[in-house]
């Protein structure tokens, strides 16, 4: 989105980018189920069609924003204090996008109180040799 002229302050500043749990039910499977976890990028409003159209591109990453905008309407009550990571403030002549998290997989994980489990953790990835399926995918919403 950088080298698109899309500004990213959150990107600049830092910070670890704030993420938090939605009012969105994700469809239980088994132990696992919970709210939707989103990440939110404060955007320019003048970018917010740019950044839909870049991101869209991207599916099988994180692809298109899920909400842009109020975040009482997704569950989120305060901007500024999130389930994860550090708050970022929303600036004059911006708007909050939120977009699906990899969290809502590892929250769901932790709700599900598993003996043990092989996870990820801040900057390291865990990779397998197991090919993803197209009808194994995340977490749906219901």
């Amino acid at each position: 989105m950088v080298e698109k002229g899309v500004a990213l302050r959150s990107v600049a500043s830092g910070k670890a980018l704030p993420k938090f749990r939605t009012g969105i039910e994700t469809c239980r499977a088994g132990p696992f189920g919970g709210e939707m976890v989103v990440s939110m990028r404060p955007i320019r409003c003048c970018d917010v069609d740019k950044v839909r159209a870049l991101t869209a591109r991207f599916p099988d990453a994180h692809g298109s924003p899920i909400h842009v905008g109020d975040p009482a309407i997704i569950g989120i009550e305060d901007l500024m204090a999130p389930d994860w990571g550090e708050a970022v403030e929303i600036m004059e002549g911006e708007v909050p996008v939120f977009w699906a998290s990899s969290l809502t997989a590892q929250d769901a994980l932790a709700r599900a109180e598993l003996a043990i489990s092989i996870s990820v953790s801040p900057g390291h990835m865990l990779i397998t040799d197991v090919n993803a399926r197209a009808d194994a995918g995340a977490f749906k919403v219901c």
